[in-house]
């Protein structure tokens, strides 16, 4: 863990160091400016590790702002990067191959105009990324499972993960997601994990119980804890979700309305050294439930598809990927993941990946969507009539 923190922060401060010199060299015929911005933009590099620490040690509303600030500063330092290299490249062709007028360069007015337009187009960015982060999108999905329910024809599940819930995402969120599933009117409601992020205190369980607790489906709400509940405290958080009326599910198998058997699945992050992560096929023989109903698995990072085929799951919902959130970080996503967002259908097992009704980091969303997903399954026999 130091170690790895010992790189991050090396990383954080070189990308911020090599932003903020180019940056100074671009202002450098605007003395006052260029004063200004290194006041700044130092300033806010320090904010985001001096939060955390402060967060670490005691929490509090000072703390959780400058957090909030320096999550923002992860979003200036993503664009900031992305700007400058764009300008350093334009600058390196420019030099094997010339193209930019002389009189341009030489210009003292260039660097100032230059600055200004990728800053520009970097706080644009972000403002953007910021509304767009507010908005909660719901997707409509009509599945149908080739295998009978008991009595059950139709069943209408809503789905969401990646909350990150703490002392940074607070009520105000989860009150607009309970909203929004609450008007779906699902028979069940389905939590794939990442529900809280930081460590819950009893005021934040007092709160967010209370605002949990408005859902009321009649099959009940389930859910499966991802790897922040892990990274945070998973025994607190799971308290905290059990208080708040959810049925957590940690390799475990439980009958929903005699309509279908949940499997929930524990997140590979809470592994032990050389722990072998227990199989679908193994959590529904540990459970001793009759395998006379089709099985939806709650996986919360949605790698190793392929175990939910082998074991003949009719439908898996994941989280974990936010769909990238921010821009490039999607298509990074999609060289790692088979399914970074959105449906898949693997033989006879379908699977949805949601991009999550909440935000990591920055509260920005730059080429995704926060959303809800309301899947509406329909139960038919298969073909040899179960």
């Amino acid at each position: 863990m130091y170690l790895f923190l010992a790189i991050a922060l090396s990383i954080y401060g070189l990308v911020n160091f090599y932003i903020c010199r180019r940056g100074a060299q671009a202002l450098v015929s605007m003395p006052g400016a260029r004063r200004a911005f290194l006041f700044l933009f130092i300033g806010l590099t320090l904010v985001f590790p001096l939060g955390r620490v402060l967060l670490a040690v005691a929490r509090g509303r000072v703390s959780s702002v400058l957090v909030e600030i320096g999550n923002f500063q992860m979003a200036v330092m993503l664009y900031g990067l992305l700007a400058v290299l764009a300008i350093d490249l334009v600058r390196l062709v420019n030099a094997f191959a010339p193209f930019l007028p002389k009189g341009l360069l030489q210009d003292a007015r260039t660097g100032p105009a230059v600055f200004i337009a990728a800053a520009g187009a970097v706080v644009l960015t972000i403002v953007a990324g910021a509304w767009n982060a507010t908005r909660l999108a719901t997707v409509e999905l009509d599945l149908g499972v080739p295998r009978k329910a008991g009595a059950v024809e139709r069943l209408s599940v809503v789905a969401a993960s990646d909350l990150h819930l703490g002392a940074i995402v607070g009520t105000k969120r989860l009150a607009k997601v309970v909203e929004r599933i609450n008007a779906l009117e699902p028979d069940v409601v389905l939590f794939a994990g990442d529900i809280v992020d930081e460590s819950v205190t009893p005021e934040i369980e007092a709160k967010l119980g209370a605002v949990m607790r408005r859902l009321r489906p009649r099959l009940g709400v389930f859910a499966v804890p991802g790897n922040h509940e892990f990274f945070s405290g998973l025994e607190a958080n799971l308290a905290c979700l059990r208080a708040c009326g959810i049925t957590v599910l940690e390799d475990q198998a439980a009958r929903v309305g005699e309509a279908f058997t949940l499997v929930g699945r524990r997140d590979p992050s809470s592994l032990k050294v050389q722990e072998v992560r227990l199989s679908i096929e193994g959590i529904l023989a540990k459970s001793g439930l009759a395998e006379d109903l089709p099985v939806v698995v709650l996986d919360h990072q949605p790698v190793h598809l392929e175990e939910a085929e082998k074991a003949g799951v009719a439908l898996q919902i994941s989280g974990h990927t936010h769909d990238g959130q921010i821009f490039p970080f999607g298509l990074i996503n999609s060289l790692i993941y088979e399914l970074n967002w959105g449906y898949l259908r693997k033989g006879a097992t379908q699977y949805y990946v949601t991009s999550g009704a909440g935000t990591w980091g920055p509260p920005v969303r730059v080429g995704s969507r926060a959303e809800v997903v309301r899947i509406r399954l329909t139960f038919e026999p298969d073909a040899a009539g179960r």
